[in-house]
């Protein structure tokens, strides 16, 4: 019964049970009528309840489920009770009552997760509880790399619902990337119509030779991603677009090769063809060339990307941009001297804070990888700290909000395990068990400088997920172990009860399995997953990038 991920606040066992059957009514009361919609539709999908509309919390009592908000808790915060006059679930708004809607769900058992009812007779059992929550950070996010394996919208709205389900409340979308472009802008064609394909791709790991001879690609319309955004905010998540610059661009460059450093460009193309959205994982030195020409364009992209997305924070990616094209363009040298500049480093900081100006000017806030620290940042940008939790305490010391995703704990590509059954493994090992231990406020900020800490990420990078099914092994069971650290006010790291979490956990996998998630079970790959050969070799060292 207390078998809940993330782990409430508080849990209060009763003695008794509400009973929902066919009688019962749902009632939701004002501005709390969207979450009622998901709980009836959620619920008569996997019960055949048809929970009938209650015009009044009365109409709940004894076998009923009530919604409603309450003014004197904090706006992600929830209460829920389950007594003798049914299930009554109050939040501070109509988030807060959603996430104590996700409790009941898991109040419910497993299988409340399917879209189906295994028996339209058995009955629906919520056991007597009290239960207070809030989450401990606002900012409580996964980011998913569509550019270097594209996953198709309904893939997309199925990771919504398993965010949804875990309380993680930001969905950073990474769109563009050297190896595609993922999102239509409508008065730049090219875009989707050349850089959101590539000739082949590479399969494995930056050491394998391996490749499939066949194209990949796709991308997202307009409306697609009006739909994705929509069905976000139905489950209280905020989608934060990430458009790369001013490095990972090659695909744009490939579509539009005036929006790269024409003048040295050509010396660095093998045999002088021309340039193409790259087909290899790593970091390309083909960059946007800091001109006006390239200004102006993404300008006019990002007017379209915030007419689709009502996000607070626009990310600008700005991180593992090569310098190399920089040094040698005559019309980067011009430019920097121009503006006065330094170096190379300086160029970059300004091509930043363009786009944060741009974007400040629209009510909207920049954030970017760590990188953007360098040379100097505005004042009003956030930053995303990956390299360890460097970037985020100097970030954090100098004012700026700092969401914290090291690639150490986080980057849900990496490994989980040592040795050759792990499919294509990279990067570092990171266990189940790390991930839980993971602090996302680094222990050299201050109480002052702490605030600035808006929460943390799981970031998933896609070059050697291939499908829907190795994303889902990747990230899964270790998104569970994130989110209650997102979530949970756990202790220190080394004083967390990580048996608990596992013994939680075997109830959890039950929900997983409803779903239809292809996680790494905990006693190690199944069979289908193991790749003999040089897929199945570990990468020593560093992840091929980020």
């Amino acid at each position: 019964m207390t078998e809940l991920i993330p782990n409430p606040c508080s849990v209060v066992a009763g003695s008794g049970e509400v009973r929902l059957t066919a009688h019962s009514q749902l009632y939701a009361g004002t501005a709390t009528e969207g979450v009622g919609h998901w709980l009836r539709t959620v619920l008569w999908q996997a019960t055949g309840l048809p929970l009938r509309e209650g015009r009044e919390l009365d109409d709940t009592e004894g076998d009923g489920i009530g919604l409603q908000l309450d003014s004197e808790l904090g706006p992600e915060e929830y209460r829920l009770v389950s007594d003798s006059t049914g299930v009554l679930i109050e939040g501070g708004s109509a988030t807060g009552v959603f996430w104590g809607a996700q409790t009941l769900r898991q109040l419910l058992g497993p299988d409340a997760y399917r879209r189906a009812p295994l028996s339209r007779d058995r009955a629906w059992i919520v056991p007597h509880v009290t239960i207070e929550d809030a989450p401990r950070f606002r900012w409580r996010g996964l980011m998913l790399d569509v550019a270097r394996h594209f996953m198709p919208k309904e893939g997309v709205l199925r990771y919504l619902d398993l965010m949804a389900a875990h309380k993680l409340n930001v969905f950073h979308f990474h769109l563009t990337d050297d190896q595609g472009w993922r999102i239509e802008i409508r008065r730049h064609p090219r875009l989707t119509e050349v850089a959101s394909w590539r000739a082949r791709t590479k399969f494995g790991h930056r050491a394998s030779r391996l490749w499939e001879e066949k194209p990949h690609g796709g991308y997202y319309t307009q409306d697609d991603i009006r739909e994705i955004v929509a069905y976000a905010a139905e489950r209280h998540i905020t989608v934060v677009p990430e458009i790369d610059v001013p490095g990972h661009s090659q695909a744009a460059v490939a579509a539009y090769p005036e929006l790269g450093n024409t003048d040295v460009t050509a010396a660095s193309i093998e045999g002088g063809s021309a340039l193409t959205v790259w087909d290899t994982w790593g970091i390309s030195s083909n960059v946007l060339a800091p001109t006006d020409t390239t200004l102006r364009f993404y300008e006019g992209v990002f007017e379209e990307v915030l007419e689709l997305f009502p996000s607070e924070f626009i990310h600008v990616g700005g991180d593992e941009c090569p310098k190399e094209q920089w040094r040698e363009s005559v019309a980067a040298k011009t430019r920097i001297t121009e503006l006065g500049l330094a170096d190379e480093d300086e160029l970059q900081s300004w091509f930043i804070g363009h786009f944060d100006k741009w974007l400040t000017a629209r009510g909207r806030r920049l954030i970017g990888w760590d990188e953007i620290l360098e040379g100097g940042l505005a004042p009003g940008a956030a930053v995303s700290s990956w390299r360890g939790y460097g970037g985020g305490v100097a970030a954090a010391r100098a004012g700026h909000d700092v969401v914290m995703c090291p690639e150490q704990y986080v980057y849900l590509d990496h490994r989980q395990a040592p040795g050759e059954d792990e499919p294509v493994p990279i990067g570092f090992v990171r266990t189940l068990e790390d991930v839980y231990r993971f602090e996302p406020v680094p222990s050299q900020l201050g109480e002052a400088e702490a605030q600035h800490v808006l929460g943390t990420q799981a970031n998933v990078w896609t070059e050697v997920m291939e499908d829907t099914a190795r994303v889902d092994y990747q990230t899964f069971p270790r998104l569970a172990a994130f989110a209650e650290v997102a979530w949970s006010r756990l202790p220190a790291p080394q004083e967390r009860d990580f048996a608990d979490f596992e013994r939680r956990m075997a109830a959890h996998y039950g929900r997983l399995d409803a779903l239809g998630v292809a996680y790494r079970p905990p006693t190690g790959p199944r069979p289908w997953q193991r790749r003999p050969g040089v897929l199945g070799r570990p990468l020593e060292g560093p992840p091929p990038n980020r």
